[in-house]
Formats: structure tokens, sequence, C-alpha cells
């Protein structure tokens, strides 16, 4: 979609050839395509980062998140990989608030998860590419609070 509308902002600006049968003015197409690279440009340095370790569980959704958010072993009565549908129970992915009680959600992509239950009944739901990975880093670093779903 991108490719096809550059295109024809291409042709109209440094050409002077007009892009369709109702063209935008070359002020409005500036504009349009700025626009469009930034969001594109957004969607490229998405990231989700997971860092696990005896302490706890630090993670970042940049650029929501500049800074981890850190969750002491302490505070967490549960943790555990599972398969989600992120439609059903979130409503999609990125920053999601869950429907019926399913907690917060941090996902990219994908229906995998690290599953969190806190202490204090929260809930905490964050994607991963790796659950397998995921799965042996948990049974290593804090196998008390683990348990397979």
């Amino acid at each position: 979609m991108n490719g096809l509308f550059l295109t024809g902002a291409f042709r109209q600006l440094i050409f002077m050839k007009q892009f369709g049968d109702h063209p935008m003015s070359n002020t409005a197409l500036v504009i349009s395509v700025t626009v469009s690279l930034l969001i594109t440009a957004f969607f490229f340095i998405l990231r989700l980062e997971t860092q696990i370790s005896d302490k706890g569980i630090n993670v970042r959704f940049y650029p929501f998140h500049l800074s981890f958010r850190f969750y002491p072993w302490e505070s967490i009565n549960k943790a555990y990989v599972r398969k989600y549908s992120p439609i059903m129970e979130y409503g999609g992915w990125g920053i999601r608030y869950g429907l019926m009680g399913n907690g917060r959600a941090l996902n990219v992509s994908g229906n995998k998860g690290l599953q969190l239950e806190f202490n204090n009944d929260q809930k905490l739901l964050i994607g991963t590419h790796k659950p397998e990975e995921l799965q042996e880093v948990l049974n290593q670093v804090c196998k008390e609070k683990v348990y397979k779903d």
C-alpha cells in the first residue's frame, strides 16, 4: 500500500504528472507522505523487551515505556508461559486491558506469552516469540513460582 502511494506521490511531485483522476495538491501530498512514512517508521521501532533475573522481571514496551518496569519475584504469585487469544481476551495487540478479568497485556504479535499473576490479584501478560526459551529461563531462575499451564 505504501509503495503505490509513494510511487504516485513521486510521480506527481518530481515528474509533475498528476496521480489519479482527482489529484491532491502538492502540499497535501507532501504532508500525507510525511505522515505515512512516520507511521511506518513507528512500527519499525516498536519493541517489547523482557529481561528475567533472579531478582525479578524487567519489561519495556518501547517507545511507550522509555525505561524498564520492574516486577520483583516477591510480588509475583505465579509465572507461566501460555497460549492466549489476543483478540478474544484482550481486544488485539499493543498495550491492552483484558476483558473479563484477564488483566493487562503487552504484546506485539503472536499468541504466546508470559502470564504473571501478582499477590494483589492483578495479572499481566507479556507476549513472546520464544516460548520454549522463556520456559527454560523461568525453570532455572524461579522454580517455586512457575507452573505449566
